[in-house]
């Protein structure tokens, strides 16, 4: 370790934190949709009536939900191809 480039370096810990944060940040929204879904049907299931109401609520908060991963998706990306430590701290 002590024998990389400093610019190697910044480079693997990019892409190794870039590795955890798409775990995490594809994970964890998954978890939170699924219980979201769980919730609706529990309610469709006790008022079927109120069943259009609470599918447009599920709908929308899964928009909302899902666009957290999609965020992260960006920031590693942004971090994978066009890492701005780089030139921030070495002038590459």
């Amino acid at each position: 370790m002590e024998n990389l480039d400093p610019g190697t370096l910044v480079t693997l810990v990019t892409i190794i934190v870039a590795g955890i944060s798409i775990t995490l940040g594809t994970v964890i929204p998954a978890w939170v949709e699924g219980d979201a879904v769980e919730k609706a049907l529990e309610g469709i299931a006790r008022q079927p009536e109120a069943a259009g109401h609470i599918r447009t609520t599920l709908l929308i908060s899964m928009a909302l939900l899902e666009s957290t991963a999609i965020y992260v998706l960006l920031v590693v990306l942004i971090l994978i191809f066009a890492n701005p430590l780089l030139d921030r701290f070495f002038g590459a």
